[in-house]
């Protein structure tokens, strides 16, 4: 049989397409095998910005991050303390007692026969104004610590005629509450003495410690809380 040139020449391209088709798909398991090679970049696919072997810890985006609390983020200090420094000693030995006209309410003559004790001196004139602001703060201070030791000498030195009369300054220390001992300094000789430098107050506050040497001077009102501590630091000191 004779075979038209035409069938011949549709056949053969046929066949053509055929192979060519058949190399555009390949072989399956070649194909399986590429596609499995070729995954997608693991730092691409988490979201996370590190791959799987790498084991260090997601760092939050700060835009989504969570409020931060006051608790978590405020600093608190220490509370500081400030010890209460040593009371210098301001002179070794306390000055005399010069000319006076005697003690009220006292068993004692000589600011040497309280020595062992804290002893609080304080320079008054029942006239005076700030004078008798502080005579309140030196009640206390009398009634808290005389048990523990503590003496107080207030040194009456007038400074009106009226304020050297015996009798008006007695009737002064009753009204006022004044129930520590009193010395008379009359005419001023002991408040001068004790006061150097053309200059003198009333009131005027000094703390002895045991020894007699001067440990706190403080002219006028204030300074409540500074002499109290004076005053417990030198009964601790020698007890």
């Amino acid at each position: 049989m004779r075979l038209d040139s035409r069938l011949v020449l549709v056949a053969v391209l046929l066949l053509g397409g055929l192979a060519v088709v058949w190399t555009a798909w390949g072989d399956p398991e070649t194909d399986t095998a590429n596609r499995s090679g070729s995954q997608p970049d693991p730092e691409i696919s988490s979201g996370r910005g590190s791959s799987a072997a790498d084991p260090s810890p997601i760092t939050p985006d700060p835009a989504n991050a969570p409020p931060t609390t006051l608790a978590s983020t405020t600093t608190v200090s220490p509370p500081t303390t400030t010890a209460f420094p040593i009371p210098e000693v301001l002179m070794e030995v306390h000055p005399p007692l010069v000319d006076i006209d005697g003690w009220l309410q006292s068993e004692v003559e000589t600011l040497e026969e309280l020595r062992g004790k804290v002893v609080v001196v304080e320079f008054w004139t029942f006239g005076c104004y700030n004078c008798k602001n502080r005579i309140p703060h030196s009640q206390e201070l009398y009634a808290r610590y005389r048990p523990e030791g503590l003496e107080m000498v207030g040194i009456h030195s007038p400074e009106f005629k009226y304020e050297e009369d015996v009798e008006n300054i007695r009737s002064a220390t009753e009204d006022l509450g004044v129930t520590w001992p009193v010395v008379l300094d009359t005419r001023r000789r002991t408040f001068w003495e004790w006061q150097t430098g053309g200059r003198a107050y009333w009131p005027r506050t000094y703390v002895l410690d045991r020894q007699g040497r001067v440990r706190f001077d403080h002219i006028g009102e204030g300074k409540y809380r500074e002499l109290e501590q004076t005053v417990a630091f030198l009964l601790d000191e020698g007890a």
